[in-house]
């Protein structure tokens, strides 16, 4: 499964077969579906990445990091501090 920025129409946020989500531009592995869980926003939600180098980060704002495949830097969106589904998570 691929995973690119948002489009208008993203496909596999109501997606949850099992899998591994990869970067649309090159390939590498970023996150599984085991880390996915159901969001209110746009976008599939993950909790976690495949392995340590899938993303790299940088900070944006207090609470949020911009996400970028860890091999091309492809741009992914944001990990979003404390966010996530169990207290202390993030939701990438």
């Amino acid at each position: 499964m691929s995973f690119c920025s948002f489009l208008g129409g993203e496909v596999f946020k109501d997606h949850f077969q099992p899998g591994i989500y990869v970067c649309a531009k090159c390939g590498h592995e970023l996150f599984s579906s085991r880390a996915k869980y159901e969001h209110s926003s746009p976008w599939p939600a993950f909790t976690e990445t495949v392995h340590e180098d899938s993303v790299s980060k940088r900070k944006e704002r207090p609470g949020a990091l911009k996400v970028s495949c860890g091999k091309c830097g492809n741009g992914l969106g944001h990990e979003f501090l404390n966010d996530g589904p169990k207290r202390g998570q993030s939701r990438f």
